[in-house]
């Protein structure tokens, strides 16, 4: 065969690939997988069913009262905005908030204090102080455990804007943060512990070892800055980190559903080879098992489809004579970022999903699919919880408490903010007249989608938002 045929070859084997991602899954493969989803999740009374020319929908198995909860799902990927980070230290996968409420308080003070952008130099000045037990380690050698050896990725993250502040000596800031001072009654609100990322990059904290293993797992060991980092270049990941942060974070999102996707790949090899009992060699090809990958791509195939520059809603701003041109922008953007990714973490074997389309549409689905991702803050449950004591204790309490309430300002109680992409809950069509609504109860303290129906839902009928 003449070289060029065999280039030929190559690029249209890569067509075929890309174009098998984006086949649409058969209804009956479709069904299969939200039955196993719906029965892992244990989701009680819910189905995922063909639905005409909308795809699909979400219908009650059983009769719901109003007010009842309807759903509990739990997120296939999702981020928490960088904006966000300095007003909320949250677990980076389930989003609890963690450490402590003094922690919560004091740290988002200081970094409001040291202005818009923060430096690695600063972060280190702002952690040094806090205690060890306020973080567990998996390490047993002994070394540092400050809450974060750097967090260069909140270098262009603003925190958010109060109308009065009343500032308060530094000193007594970080006297919060190293556990001089204790908040009365905060230990009713107690906070899951520290949990840092194993992989050193100072960016991940979570609320347990578990969330620390299984983020490890499902995408953050290509994802993570840090020295165990398994990524190609930490430098180009910095930079694909960076460039996300600076135009839009859904490309982080993104960078979660490929990296997820490799890993699977990964494993589900590492399994086909032991069952063939073969050697774990990789294919002479370099190229992938196709089949491998398609199960590999499977939790993302479900989601609807579209790339991104051509579902995006034209701004308010922007002249219809202009749309191509914004389009064209918003195309190049993604280029740009899927440049970094694949310089960062590219693997030959799932070379597909670095093609700009996949990309594209894995984006497009975060635009047509995806849901808020909030949870409520315990510092405004537990300022609430000072306002309503008695009043000796009442005036007591705020003698310590006013003058940091002053100091964080009217939104003393943001909450974690971010997005994510949920299996069950991207089934849910929407509806002028619905019957069931997106809503955190009180109990509800992580980033799992919660639906609630709005009135009673009759088992056959369509759960609609």
């Amino acid at each position: 065969m003449e070289e060029d045929d065999t280039v030929c070859s190559i690029d249209a084997r890569f067509a075929n690939e890309v174009s098998a991602l984006l086949n649409p899954p058969h209804p009956l493969h479709l069904q299969e997988y939200f039955d196993n989803v719906i029965s892992r999740r244990q989701c009680r009374g819910i189905k995922v069913k063909q639905n005409g020319e909308l795809g699909k929908g979400l219908y009650a198995d059983l009769d719901f009262k109003e007010g009842e909860l309807v759903l509990k799902d739990q997120m296939l990927v999702g981020i928490q905005h960088c904006s966000n980070k300095i007003d909320c230290l949250v677990c980076s996968f389930c989003f609890r908030f963690i450490g402590s409420i003094e922690l919560q308080i004091g740290r988002r003070l200081y970094l409001q204090d040291l202005g818009v952008s923060v430096n690695h130099e600063s972060d280190l000045e702002t952690f040094k102080h806090i205690p060890e037990d306020c973080c567990r380690t998996d390490s047993s050698d002994g070394e540092d455990n400050s809450l974060m050896n750097n967090h260069d990725n909140l270098g262009n993250c603003a925190s958010s804007s109060s109308k009065e502040r009343f500032p308060l000596p530094r000193e007594v800031v970080e006297s919060l943060m190293n556990g001089e001072l204790v908040l009365p009654y905060s230990k009713e609100f107690s906070l899951p512990p520290l949990v840092r990322c194993a992989g050193g990059c100072g960016e991940a904290y979570y609320c347990s070892k578990s969330c620390a293993e299984a983020d490890w797992e499902l995408s953050h060991c290509l994802l993570c800055t840090g020295e165990s980092s398994k990524s190609l270049c930490r430098e180009a990941l910095l930079e694909f980190i960076q460039h996300a942060n600076d135009t839009n974070d859904i490309f982080l999102l993104a960078a979660k559903v490929i990296s997820s996707t490799i890993l699977r790949y990964r494993k589900l090899k590492v399994t086909h080879l032991e069952e063939r009992e073969k050697c774990a060699a990789p294919n002479v090809s370099g190229h992938s098992d196709i089949s491998l990958l398609l199960e590999a791509w499977k939790p993302i195939s479900m989601g609807h489809k579209k790339r991104w520059w051509d579902c995006v809603a034209l701004p308010d701003d922007v002249d219809s004579s202009d749309e191509a041109a914004f389009r064209m922008q918003l195309k190049d953007l993604a280029f740009k970022s899927l440049q970094l990714l694949k310089a960062a973490i590219f693997s030959k074997e799932c070379e597909p999903l670095f093609s700009l389309e996949i990309y594209g549409q894995i984006i497009g689905m975060f635009e047509l699919n995806n849901l808020d991702l909030v949870v409520a803050s315990p510092v405004e449950d537990y300022f609430l919880y000072i306002d309503d004591l008695p009043y000796p204790e009442k005036q007591e309490a705020e003698k310590v408490t006013r003058p940091f309430l002053d100091a964080l300002g009217d939104d003393y109680s943001v909450c974690c903010q971010g997005t994510a992409f949920f299996p069950l809950q991207s089934c849910i069509n929407h509806s002028c007249c619905p019957n069931a609504k997106a809503f955190k109860r009180e109990e509800d303290k992580d980033g799992q989608a919660i639906i609630i129906a709005l009135k009673p839902i009759c088992k056959g009928e369509e759960v609609v938002h």
